[in-house]
């Protein structure tokens, strides 16, 4: 099955939460009412480095994901 690299989520357990999740490496969920952002994946010290100036980039295509999709509904 090949998924897509994001995907929305949601939980009645937290009403407010939005969650999108990406499924490509590095994955990760966030939760766009507070930016939280949980990594699925273990990193090393130099994985960490590189992390740190991808982990923006990704972050932002995830929220304009988010930003396209709802778009879509209106």
């Amino acid at each position: 099955m090949e998924l897509p690299k994001f995907i929305l989520g949601d939980n009645t357990d937290l009403p407010n939460a939005i969650f999108v999740i990406h499924t490509e490496y590095p994955r990760f969920i966030i939760n766009l009412e507070d930016d939280e952002v949980e990594w699925l994946e273990d990193f090393t010290k130099e994985d960490e480095k590189e992390l740190e100036s991808e982990a923006e980039r990704l972050i932002e295509e995830a929220t304009a994901f988010y930003d396209r999709e709802i778009s879509r509904y209106e």
